[in-house]
Protein backbone atom coordinates (compact mmCIF):
# COMPACT_ATOMS: atom_id res chain seq x y z
CA UNK A 1 0.00 0.00 0.00
CA UNK A 2 1.70 3.52 -0.97
CA UNK A 3 0.08 5.93 1.61
CA UNK A 4 0.07 9.48 -0.36
CA UNK A 5 -2.64 11.44 2.13
CA UNK A 6 -0.09 13.44 4.77
CA UNK A 7 -2.15 16.16 4.32
CA UNK A 8 -5.39 14.33 5.94
CA UNK A 9 -2.57 12.68 8.64
CA UNK A 10 0.51 11.25 9.21
CA UNK A 11 1.78 7.87 10.38
CA UNK A 12 2.71 8.83 14.14
CA UNK A 13 6.57 8.22 14.16
CA UNK A 14 8.85 5.57 16.20
CA UNK A 15 10.31 8.80 18.09
CA UNK A 16 6.26 10.10 18.63
CA UNK A 17 5.46 6.56 20.00
CA UNK A 18 8.19 6.42 22.16
CA UNK A 19 8.00 9.63 24.07
CA UNK A 20 4.58 9.07 25.15
CA UNK A 21 4.86 5.84 26.85
CA UNK A 22 6.37 6.81 30.45
CA UNK A 23 3.61 9.11 30.72
CA UNK A 24 0.38 6.02 30.56
CA UNK A 25 2.06 4.13 33.74
CA UNK A 26 5.15 5.96 35.09
CA UNK A 27 4.54 9.69 34.83
CA UNK A 28 0.68 10.02 35.05
CA UNK A 29 -0.26 11.98 37.35
CA UNK A 30 -2.33 15.03 37.27
CA UNK A 31 0.24 18.18 36.36
CA UNK A 32 -2.57 20.47 38.68
CA UNK A 33 -1.72 18.28 41.86
CA UNK A 34 0.56 19.42 44.44
CA UNK A 35 2.06 15.98 45.48
CA UNK A 36 5.28 14.97 44.15
CA UNK A 37 4.51 12.67 41.21
CA UNK A 38 1.89 15.76 39.95
CA UNK A 39 4.81 18.13 40.09
CA UNK A 40 6.84 15.74 37.89
CA UNK A 41 3.69 15.06 35.03
CA UNK A 42 4.24 19.12 35.68
CA UNK A 43 7.91 19.28 35.04
CA UNK A 44 7.13 17.36 32.15
CA UNK A 45 4.37 19.95 31.06
CA UNK A 46 6.59 22.30 31.54
CA UNK A 47 9.51 21.26 29.31
CA UNK A 48 7.12 20.27 26.31
CA UNK A 49 6.09 23.82 26.51
CA UNK A 50 9.73 25.00 26.17
CA UNK A 51 10.59 22.49 23.66
CA UNK A 52 7.98 23.66 21.27
CA UNK A 53 8.20 27.53 22.28
CA UNK A 54 11.98 27.02 21.06
CA UNK A 55 10.99 26.01 17.88
CA UNK A 56 8.42 28.61 16.84
CA UNK A 57 10.73 31.15 18.07
CA UNK A 58 8.48 32.41 21.16
CA UNK A 59 8.35 31.80 24.96
CA UNK A 60 7.09 28.82 26.89
CA UNK A 61 4.44 31.32 28.45
CA UNK A 62 3.04 32.01 24.73
CA UNK A 63 2.14 28.33 23.94
CA UNK A 64 -1.60 27.24 24.87
CA UNK A 65 -2.18 23.42 24.12
CA UNK A 66 -5.66 22.58 22.73
CA UNK A 67 -7.24 19.56 21.15
CA UNK A 68 -6.29 20.46 17.82
CA UNK A 69 -5.84 23.24 14.58
CA UNK A 70 -9.67 23.46 14.55
CA UNK A 71 -10.02 24.15 18.31
CA UNK A 72 -6.85 26.80 18.31
CA UNK A 73 -8.43 28.36 15.20
CA UNK A 74 -11.51 28.91 17.23
CA UNK A 75 -9.73 30.38 19.77
CA UNK A 76 -7.45 32.86 17.94
CA UNK A 77 -10.77 34.14 15.70
CA UNK A 78 -12.83 34.25 18.23
CA UNK A 79 -10.59 36.00 20.93
CA UNK A 80 -9.30 38.47 18.38
CA UNK A 81 -12.93 39.41 17.62
CA UNK A 82 -13.56 39.67 21.13
CA UNK A 83 -11.00 41.92 21.83
CA UNK A 84 -11.62 44.66 18.31
CA UNK A 85 -15.09 44.27 19.87
CA UNK A 86 -14.64 45.88 23.06
CA UNK A 87 -12.64 48.56 21.12
CA UNK A 88 -15.67 49.21 18.65
CA UNK A 89 -13.80 46.96 15.96
CA UNK A 90 -15.87 44.21 14.27
CA UNK A 91 -14.32 44.01 10.57
CA UNK A 92 -12.11 40.61 9.87
CA UNK A 93 -10.04 40.14 6.99
CA UNK A 94 -9.62 36.37 5.35
CA UNK A 95 -9.13 34.35 2.75
CA UNK A 96 -11.25 32.45 0.17
CA UNK A 97 -9.32 29.23 0.22
CA UNK A 98 -9.28 28.70 4.47
CA UNK A 99 -9.78 25.65 5.88
CA UNK A 100 -13.14 25.41 7.40
CA UNK A 101 -12.23 25.79 10.96
CA UNK A 102 -11.48 29.33 9.64
CA UNK A 103 -14.44 29.86 7.49
CA UNK A 104 -17.24 28.72 9.18
CA UNK A 105 -16.01 30.45 12.75
CA UNK A 106 -16.05 34.00 10.06
CA UNK A 107 -19.59 32.32 9.43
CA UNK A 108 -20.47 31.97 12.76
CA UNK A 109 -19.16 35.89 13.59
CA UNK A 110 -20.98 36.94 10.57
CA UNK A 111 -24.50 36.17 12.48
CA UNK A 112 -23.29 37.57 15.15
CA UNK A 113 -23.16 41.47 13.51
CA UNK A 114 -19.09 40.97 12.45
CA UNK A 115 -18.32 41.92 8.94
CA UNK A 116 -16.02 39.47 6.79
CA UNK A 117 -14.15 40.47 3.90
CA UNK A 118 -12.47 37.49 2.17
CA UNK A 119 -10.09 38.18 -0.31
CA UNK A 120 -9.76 36.11 -3.81
CA UNK A 121 -6.68 34.72 -4.21
CA UNK A 122 -5.12 34.81 -7.72
CA UNK A 123 -5.14 31.48 -10.15
CA UNK A 124 -2.37 29.89 -8.14
CA UNK A 125 -4.14 30.62 -4.84
CA UNK A 126 -1.51 33.32 -3.86
CA UNK A 127 -2.78 35.87 -2.04
CA UNK A 128 -0.43 39.75 -1.50
CA UNK A 129 0.07 41.21 1.04
CA UNK A 130 -0.81 44.51 -0.98
CA UNK A 131 -4.02 43.25 -1.40
CA UNK A 132 -4.58 42.74 2.58
CA UNK A 133 -3.31 46.34 3.37
CA UNK A 134 -5.72 47.36 0.98
CA UNK A 135 -8.54 45.67 2.81
CA UNK A 136 -7.72 46.57 6.18
CA UNK A 137 -9.77 49.44 7.76
CA UNK A 138 -9.84 51.81 11.33
CA UNK A 139 -12.46 49.54 12.44
CA UNK A 140 -10.51 45.83 11.50
CA UNK A 141 -10.30 43.50 14.53
CA UNK A 142 -8.28 40.37 12.82
CA UNK A 143 -6.34 39.49 9.57
CA UNK A 144 -6.10 35.49 8.90
CA UNK A 145 -4.52 34.21 6.04
CA UNK A 146 -3.62 30.45 6.50
CA UNK A 147 0.54 29.67 5.64
CA UNK A 148 0.16 27.08 3.33
CA UNK A 149 -2.82 25.38 1.75
CA UNK A 150 -3.97 22.11 2.50
CA UNK A 151 -5.61 21.21 -0.56
CA UNK A 152 -3.30 22.82 -3.24
CA UNK A 153 -0.05 23.45 -1.01
CA UNK A 154 0.75 26.82 -1.83
CA UNK A 155 2.69 29.04 0.62
CA UNK A 156 1.65 32.44 1.28
CA UNK A 157 3.58 35.35 1.90
CA UNK A 158 3.16 35.32 5.46
CA UNK A 159 6.18 37.59 6.60
CA UNK A 160 5.10 40.62 4.67
CA UNK A 161 1.33 40.12 5.15
CA UNK A 162 2.58 40.09 8.68
CA UNK A 163 4.30 43.00 8.33
CA UNK A 164 1.47 45.11 6.96
CA UNK A 165 -0.62 44.31 9.89
CA UNK A 166 2.05 45.02 12.22
CA UNK A 167 2.32 48.83 10.85
CA UNK A 168 -1.73 49.17 10.68
CA UNK A 169 -2.27 47.51 14.24
CA UNK A 170 -3.88 44.75 13.69
CA UNK A 171 -3.78 41.15 15.34
CA UNK A 172 -2.64 38.61 12.89
CA UNK A 173 -3.42 34.99 12.77
CA UNK A 174 -2.04 32.17 10.85
CA UNK A 175 -3.40 28.76 10.31
CA UNK A 176 -0.25 26.91 10.33
CA UNK A 177 -1.47 23.30 10.37
CA UNK A 178 0.04 22.17 6.82
CA UNK A 179 3.26 24.37 7.34
CA UNK A 180 4.48 23.09 10.94
CA UNK A 181 7.35 20.65 10.84
CA UNK A 182 7.75 21.17 6.92
CA UNK A 183 8.74 24.85 6.21
CA UNK A 184 10.58 26.61 8.55
CA UNK A 185 8.33 29.17 10.93
CA UNK A 186 9.43 31.95 13.54
CA UNK A 187 6.40 33.68 14.53
CA UNK A 188 8.48 37.03 15.67
CA UNK A 189 10.33 37.05 12.11
CA UNK A 190 7.08 36.46 10.66
CA UNK A 191 5.16 39.27 12.80
CA UNK A 192 2.67 36.59 13.93
CA UNK A 193 0.64 37.25 16.66
CA UNK A 194 -1.66 34.25 16.82
CA UNK A 195 -0.52 30.95 15.05
CA UNK A 196 -2.40 27.42 15.19
CA UNK A 197 -0.46 23.94 15.10
CA UNK A 198 -1.47 20.46 15.07
CA UNK A 199 0.71 17.24 15.89
CA UNK A 200 -1.11 14.82 13.62
CA UNK A 201 -0.20 16.75 10.87
CA UNK A 202 3.80 16.08 11.51
CA UNK A 203 4.15 12.39 12.75
CA UNK A 204 2.85 13.45 16.19
CA UNK A 205 -0.77 12.07 17.76
CA UNK A 206 -4.39 13.32 16.59
CA UNK A 207 -6.25 15.15 19.14
CA UNK A 208 -3.67 17.35 20.52
CA UNK A 209 -2.64 20.84 19.18
CA UNK A 210 -1.37 24.27 20.25
CA UNK A 211 -2.19 27.73 19.91
CA UNK A 212 0.59 31.00 19.86
CA UNK A 213 -0.78 33.53 21.07
CA UNK A 214 2.23 36.61 21.33
CA UNK A 215 2.58 38.41 24.74
CA UNK A 216 -0.15 41.23 24.91
CA UNK A 217 -3.17 39.04 23.03
CA UNK A 218 -6.40 38.83 25.67
CA UNK A 219 -7.48 34.69 25.23
CA UNK A 220 -11.40 34.39 25.90
CA UNK A 221 -12.31 30.75 26.56
CA UNK A 222 -14.05 28.60 24.73
CA UNK A 223 -14.13 25.68 27.33
CA UNK A 224 -14.77 26.66 30.82
CA UNK A 225 -13.86 25.00 34.31
CA UNK A 226 -10.37 24.54 35.87
CA UNK A 227 -7.22 26.95 35.64
CA UNK A 228 -5.00 24.83 33.37
CA UNK A 229 -3.29 26.81 30.28
CA UNK A 230 -3.14 29.58 32.56
CA UNK A 231 -7.12 29.68 32.69
CA UNK A 232 -7.60 30.17 28.71
CA UNK A 233 -8.56 26.40 28.41
CA UNK A 234 -9.81 23.64 31.11
CA UNK A 235 -9.35 20.55 31.15
CA UNK A 236 -6.66 17.91 32.20
CA UNK A 237 -3.79 18.42 29.89
CA UNK A 238 -3.07 15.21 28.11
CA UNK A 239 0.30 14.80 29.13
CA UNK A 240 1.33 11.90 26.92
CA UNK A 241 -0.43 13.38 23.80
CA UNK A 242 1.81 17.03 24.17
CA UNK A 243 5.19 14.67 25.28
CA UNK A 244 4.30 12.79 21.71
CA UNK A 245 3.66 16.05 20.30
CA UNK A 246 7.09 18.13 21.34
CA UNK A 247 8.83 15.26 20.03
CA UNK A 248 7.58 14.72 16.76
CA UNK A 249 7.98 18.59 15.56
CA UNK A 250 11.46 18.48 16.95
CA UNK A 251 12.47 15.48 15.08
CA UNK A 252 10.96 16.96 11.67
CA UNK A 253 12.32 20.04 12.32
CA UNK A 254 15.66 18.81 12.78
CA UNK A 255 15.71 16.12 9.21
CA UNK A 256 13.66 19.38 7.40
CA UNK A 257 15.99 20.55 5.23
CA UNK A 258 17.02 16.98 3.86
CA UNK A 259 13.44 15.98 4.07
CA UNK A 260 12.28 18.97 1.69
CA UNK A 261 15.17 18.35 -0.75
CA UNK A 262 13.78 14.79 -1.20
CA UNK A 263 9.97 15.52 -0.94
CA UNK A 264 10.30 18.27 -3.62
CA UNK A 265 12.24 16.11 -6.09
CA UNK A 266 8.98 13.39 -5.67
CA UNK A 267 6.86 15.78 -5.84
CA UNK A 268 8.35 17.58 -9.47
CA UNK A 269 8.82 14.29 -10.58
CA UNK A 270 4.95 13.09 -10.20
CA UNK A 271 3.87 16.68 -11.41
CA UNK A 272 5.47 16.30 -14.22
CA UNK A 273 4.82 12.78 -15.44
CA UNK A 274 0.57 13.82 -14.52
CA UNK A 275 0.42 17.19 -16.49
CA UNK A 276 0.97 14.74 -19.34
CA UNK A 277 -2.04 13.26 -19.28
CA UNK A 278 -3.94 15.52 -21.72
CA UNK A 279 -6.11 18.02 -20.04
CA UNK A 280 -5.18 17.92 -16.98
CA UNK A 281 -3.95 21.16 -15.25
CA UNK A 282 -1.52 21.61 -11.43
CA UNK A 283 -3.53 23.23 -9.07
CA UNK A 284 -1.40 25.86 -6.68
CA UNK A 285 1.53 27.47 -7.19
CA UNK A 286 4.41 25.51 -9.05
CA UNK A 287 7.52 26.98 -6.61
CA UNK A 288 5.72 28.31 -3.98
CA UNK A 289 4.14 24.85 -2.53
CA UNK A 290 4.58 22.39 0.38
CA UNK A 291 7.17 20.11 -0.32
CA UNK A 292 5.29 17.20 -0.58
CA UNK A 293 2.04 18.50 -2.11
CA UNK A 294 0.72 17.72 -5.56
CA UNK A 295 -2.74 18.52 -6.83
CA UNK A 296 -4.05 18.14 -10.09
CA UNK A 297 -6.95 18.39 -12.09
CA UNK A 298 -8.39 15.50 -14.70
CA UNK A 299 -10.98 16.99 -17.55
CA UNK A 300 -14.15 14.28 -17.69
CA UNK A 301 -13.98 12.36 -14.58
CA UNK A 302 -15.22 12.30 -11.03
CA UNK A 303 -12.72 12.52 -8.05
CA UNK A 304 -14.59 9.90 -6.28
CA UNK A 305 -14.40 6.99 -8.83
CA UNK A 306 -10.76 7.92 -9.39
CA UNK A 307 -9.76 7.49 -5.24
CA UNK A 308 -11.62 4.31 -5.35
CA UNK A 309 -9.78 2.60 -8.27
CA UNK A 310 -6.45 3.93 -6.52
CA UNK A 311 -7.23 2.84 -3.73
CA UNK A 312 -7.78 -1.05 -5.29
CA UNK A 313 -4.10 -0.12 -6.97
CA UNK A 314 -2.71 0.19 -3.36
CA UNK A 315 -2.62 3.97 -4.00
CA UNK A 316 -4.02 6.25 -0.74
CA UNK A 317 -4.96 9.85 -1.92
CA UNK A 318 -7.77 12.27 -1.63
CA UNK A 319 -9.70 14.47 -3.95
CA UNK A 320 -8.98 17.58 -0.99
CA UNK A 321 -9.40 18.34 2.67
CA UNK A 322 -10.03 15.45 4.57
CA UNK A 323 -12.52 17.17 6.83
CA UNK A 324 -15.04 17.57 4.01
CA UNK A 325 -14.43 14.47 1.60
CA UNK A 326 -17.84 13.29 2.53
CA UNK A 327 -19.27 16.30 0.82
CA UNK A 328 -20.67 15.95 -2.84
CA UNK A 329 -19.77 19.71 -3.54
CA UNK A 330 -16.27 20.55 -5.29
CA UNK A 331 -13.66 22.05 -3.50
CA UNK A 332 -14.28 25.89 -2.26
CA UNK A 333 -10.71 25.86 -2.83
CA UNK A 334 -10.05 25.29 -6.57
CA UNK A 335 -13.45 26.94 -6.88
CA UNK A 336 -11.56 29.86 -5.78
CA UNK A 337 -9.04 30.36 -7.53
CA UNK A 338 -11.16 29.72 -10.45
CA UNK A 339 -11.63 26.16 -11.56
CA UNK A 340 -15.16 25.91 -12.95
CA UNK A 341 -17.35 23.00 -11.07
CA UNK A 342 -17.09 20.42 -14.16
CA UNK A 343 -13.18 20.88 -13.15
CA UNK A 344 -12.87 20.69 -10.04
CA UNK A 345 -14.91 17.72 -9.07
CA UNK A 346 -12.23 15.75 -11.21
CA UNK A 347 -9.34 16.83 -8.43
CA UNK A 348 -6.55 14.88 -7.01
CA UNK A 349 -4.38 15.43 -4.01
CA UNK A 350 -1.38 13.36 -3.71
CA UNK A 351 0.71 14.33 0.04
CA UNK A 352 3.83 12.51 0.01
CA UNK A 353 5.80 12.33 3.39
CA UNK A 354 9.41 11.43 3.80
CA UNK A 355 8.77 7.58 4.03
CA UNK A 356 7.78 7.56 0.28
CA UNK A 357 10.23 6.70 -2.28
CA UNK A 358 10.87 7.36 -6.04
CA UNK A 359 9.59 3.73 -7.57
CA UNK A 360 6.10 4.84 -5.47
CA UNK A 361 6.35 7.92 -7.47
CA UNK A 362 6.51 6.20 -10.47
CA UNK A 363 3.76 3.52 -9.82
CA UNK A 364 1.82 6.12 -9.34
CA UNK A 365 2.30 7.99 -12.41
CA UNK A 366 1.68 4.75 -14.33
CA UNK A 367 -1.26 3.79 -12.72
CA UNK A 368 -2.79 7.23 -12.54
CA UNK A 369 -2.81 7.28 -15.92
CA UNK A 370 -4.34 4.11 -16.61
CA UNK A 371 -7.46 4.97 -14.63
CA UNK A 372 -7.50 8.06 -15.69
CA UNK A 373 -7.91 6.86 -19.14
CA UNK A 374 -10.40 3.97 -17.89
CA UNK A 375 -12.73 6.56 -16.09
CA UNK A 376 -12.60 8.69 -19.33
CA UNK A 377 -13.67 5.96 -21.38
CA UNK A 378 -16.56 5.62 -19.72
CA UNK A 379 -17.69 9.33 -19.30
CA UNK A 380 -20.28 10.37 -21.22
CA UNK A 381 -18.93 13.96 -20.31
CA UNK A 382 -15.52 13.09 -22.18
CA UNK A 383 -17.25 11.68 -24.80
CA UNK A 384 -18.96 14.59 -25.53
CA UNK A 385 -15.28 16.60 -25.37
CA UNK A 386 -14.04 14.70 -28.03
CA UNK A 387 -16.76 15.12 -30.41
CA UNK A 388 -16.32 18.67 -30.01
CA UNK A 389 -20.13 18.83 -28.53
CA UNK A 390 -18.28 20.84 -25.53
CA UNK A 391 -15.21 22.28 -25.76
CA UNK A 392 -12.22 21.81 -23.29
CA UNK A 393 -11.47 24.03 -20.24
CA UNK A 394 -8.33 22.52 -19.63
CA UNK A 395 -5.90 22.84 -22.89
Amino acid sequence: MIYADNAATTKMSRTAIDAMLPYFDKIYANPSSLHEEGQQAAEALYTARERIAKVIGCTPKEVYFTSGGSEADNQAIISAALSGERKGKKHIVSTAIEHHAVLHTLEKLKKQGYEITLLKPDENGLVYSKEVEDAIRPDTALVSVMYANNEIGTIEPIREIGAVCREKGVVFHTDAVQAAGHIEIDVEKDNIDLLSLSAHKFHGPKGIGVLYAKRGILLSNLIEGGAQERGKRAGTENIPAIMAMAAALEEEVSHMHENAAKLTAMRDKLIDGLTQIPHTALNGDRLKRLPGNVNVCFEGIEGESLLLLLSEKGICASSGSACTSGSLDPSHVLLAIGRPHEVAHGSLRLSLSAENTEEEVDYMIEEISKVVEYLRGMSPVWNDLQKGVKKYVIQ
